[in-house]
């Protein structure tokens, strides 16, 4: 069986735990997925809010550090793996990274990362959202922390 697990800042730790659990004896890869306009985004701010006098671009260091960033949480996330794992960073916009990522996979494991103060939709932002509906393998989705109890869930509509 092959597991990719989408390694996100705040969310990480429980997708591997969750695959440490799980899938004993599986194929896993590791996937962090940066937005491909990073660069352009810093380089931008600059522009717009520091004019064009400036002549050290930002956009160009702030993708490295990204980059550096993603390889250190997927050493990390490797480290409390119980298994080998292959690491993949991908670049662009980061919904289709993943789900494109996910087309040699038989599970995705992710986590929740929107609204987890209660139980539904909001739990998801939409990245996550996006992926969970268009993920052409099975999806495994964890609460990266305790799940809110059922008295979260709003009532229903008046009759």
């Amino acid at each position: 069986m092959k597991v990719l697990v989408w390694i996100a800042e705040a969310t990480w730790p429980a997708c591997v735990a969750a695959v440490n659990e799980l899938f004993g004896d599986a194929e896993v890869t590791l996937l962090a997925a940066l937005p491909g306009d990073l660069a352009a985004q810093a380089s931008g701010a600059r522009t717009g809010l520091w004019g064009r006098g400036s002549a050290r671009d930002p956009g160009v260091r702030v993708a490295e550090i990204a980059r550096d960033a993603a390889a250190a949480m997927l050493a990390e996330a490797g480290t409390r793996l119980d298994r080998p794992a292959r690491a993949e960073v991908r670049e662009g916009r980061v919904e289709r990274e993943v789900t494109a990522a996910c087309a040699d996979a038989d599970v995705l494991v992710l986590a929740r990362d929107g609204d987890l103060s209660r139980l539904g939709p909001r739990s998801l932002d939409r990245h996550t959202r996006f992926v969970v509906d268009h993920a052409p393998c099975r999806v495994l989705l964890v609460w990266p922390g305790r799940a809110p109890g059922l008295a979260s869930i709003p009532p229903p509509p008046p009759a």
